[in-house]
């Protein structure tokens, strides 16, 4: 049997300083690995990343040159954190928002694997104004809000193809860093290309909600309801939809009738709440984001940790997710992508190279194999290649 856990930290840090780059001495190691295995160093040069952020994002430009020294100023360092035409990665999550007069909530639920979460609850000035979230790449952001009272999240939009485009994570730590509306947001989401499919809602202090659908490459289209799952409208069909469920669990959302007070209870039910971790696929956490009040709910195994911008305090708590059995982690890589003090850079290097593409193939046929029978060396593997939230992140 294995206990499944994961360490949330909720850290405050103005300007990026120590806090900031001991998380990236932690982390490094497992993201430099990931990286290179993914084909990340034959990707645009670093000169091209920064000109590519200056033209897209340039208010994040000044953010990325003190983020790239404090990792200490390497070319792939800064095409990391620039992450313009990033290796790709994908997931799952549930989002909805939802308004009703002064009354404004935006709640999504993170669904993968422990092993792969960074677990860290950021709260930044970087800019000048104050934003608050939940961390990917290690400056991007899955979910946040900043102090307008905008918020978003997003989620895999279930296509792996990629386009010349930034990291859907740092697109929205673009957009709470500059915008204070959804209509804002929007306009900004028209002219910064994401490099992968993702479905983003959003809310802000108005009352105004939106469910948004980015193209590999640019391009956004605007939906009719503020609800997303891990699928986009049109004829290409989603990766793995019956493993994910994600039409189920859209089709859940679209018949929902609570309000924004209730919303965040459905989120804690099935089918919206997943509970598959032993397959890589449970809630880490569900997310209550309220514009009004600026404040931050974050449920994590049936325990709740309020934060509020003006008001935030840093902690730690550790999510208990159950046990599995060691048939249930046939499928599921025993080392962690977000906790690499827990695994050392070889193993992790070995663990980059598993066919991702072919694991969830597997788990999309109800097939379960050892995670070695997916390593280059083993008899009938497919080599390396293809697309997991092993890759990176972004539910």
């Amino acid at each position: 049997m294995t206990t499944m856990t994961l360490t949330f930290d909720a850290v405050d840090e103005a300007t990026p300083g120590p806090k900031w780059a001991a998380r990236w001495q932690r982390s490094w190691p497992a993201y430099e690995a990931w990286f290179i295995a993914r084909g990340g160093d034959n990707g645009p040069s670093a000169a091209d990343c920064r000109a590519a952020l200056r033209r897209h994002m340039p208010e994040l430009a000044p953010v990325h040159e003190k983020l790239t020294a404090l990792a200490g100023g390497s070319d792939r360092a800064a095409r990391f954190l620039s992450t313009w035409c990033p290796p790709t990665y994908l997931g799952g999550c549930s989002l909805a928002a939802m308004a009703e007069g002064d009354d404004v909530r935006l709640v999504r639920n993170y669904d993968l694997s422990p092993e792969l979460n960074e677990g860290l609850m950021l709260r930044t000035e970087w800019t000048g104004r104050a934003v608050m979230g939940m961390v990917e790449f290690l400056w991007g952001l899955s979910d946040g809000i900043n102090d307008a009272g905008l918020s978003v999240a997003l989620a895999y939009g279930g296509r792996s193809e990629t386009g010349k485009g930034f990291g859907v994570t740092t697109i929205l730590r673009y957009v709470l860093e500059t915008c204070d509306t959804v209509d804002q947001a929007l306009a900004a989401l028209r002219r910064v290309p994401s490099h992968m499919a993702y479905n983003l809602v959003l809310a802000d202090a108005g009352g105004r909600t939106a469910s948004v659908e980015l193209s590999p490459g640019g391009g956004i289209t605007v939906m009719p309801r503020a609800v997303a799952t891990n699928h986009q409208s049109g004829p290409r069909p989603a990766d793995r939809p019956a493993f994910t469920r994600t039409h189920e669990r859209h089709a859940h959302l679209s018949r929902m009738r609570a309000g924004p007070r209730t919303l965040n209870r459905r989120f804690l039910k099935a089918p919206l709440l997943q509970e598959r971790y032993g397959e890589g696929f449970g809630t880490l956490f569900t997310a209550e984001y309220d514009p009004v009040a600026r404040t931050l709910g974050l449920t994590i195994a049936g325990e709740r940790w309020d934060q509020a911008l003006s008001a935030f305090a840093e902690g730690q708590k550790i999510a208990d997710y159950g046990r599995i059995t060691a048939s249930q982690t046939a499928g599921l890589a025993p080392v962690a992508a977000r906790a690499p003090q827990r695994t050392s850079h070889g193993d992790w290097a070995a663990w980059a190279a598993v066919d991702w593409a072919a694991v969830g193939r597997d788990y999309a046929a109800g097939r379960g194999r050892a995670i070695t029978d997916y390593l280059p060396h083993a008899p009938g593997s497919g080599g390396g290649g293809g697309c997991h939230r092993h890759a990176a992140t972004s539910a």
